[in-house]
């Protein structure tokens, strides 16, 4: 069972949120405490579950991934085989970089990035319009971002 997060917890939390790479040295010498607690107490995180995993960030666009777009998805039928389906099919595509189901006018949200337009369609004709429980796709094309962030702000909760 996981415990609850103190203040101390919350600290190494951000800090990580903010730069995974962070030694625990220069994570306790921040927190003005020594490194093994710091230490154990990562681990702890870890182990409960409130830490993932550790990841670096790319820019999208030095690697050749320029678009990124949005694609609301019906499906013909509600049951638990063709979500579970839909969800393992869409897995299986690395294109596909957030799956969520949703309420609303659609049934899941997608988040999609490719190297630019071309890439897209073939994607859609090539993958995604293969699916033979597919109802409706809408889709949605980033022309900017103005925000983007895993990041979560821990002093509101």
């Amino acid at each position: 069972m996981a415990h609850s997060l103190d203040k101390i917890d919350t600290q190494i939390l951000t800090i990580l949120q903010k730069n995974s790479n962070r030694t625990t040295k220069s994570i306790a010498v921040e927190l003005g405490m020594t490194t093994s607690p710091v230490f154990e107490r990562i681990k702890k995180l870890e182990k409960e579950g409130y830490i993932k995993k550790y990841v670096a960030v790319l820019d999208n666009k030095k690697i050749g991934i320029k678009l990124t777009v949005f694609i609301g998805i019906t499906l013909q039928g509600h049951t638990r085989s063709y979500l579970e389906k839909f969800v393992t099919e869409i897995n299986n595509f690395p294109e596909i970089v957030e799956c969520h189901r949703v309420s609303g006018n659609f049934d899941y949200l997608l988040k999609l990035i490719v190297e630019d337009i071309e890439a897209y369609e073939t994607f859609i004709i090539s993958k995604l319009t293969l699916l033979p429980y597919l109802g409706n796709v809408q889709s949605l094309i980033t022309l900017s971002t103005g925000k983007e962030t895993n990041e979560i702000d821990l002093s509101r909760i």
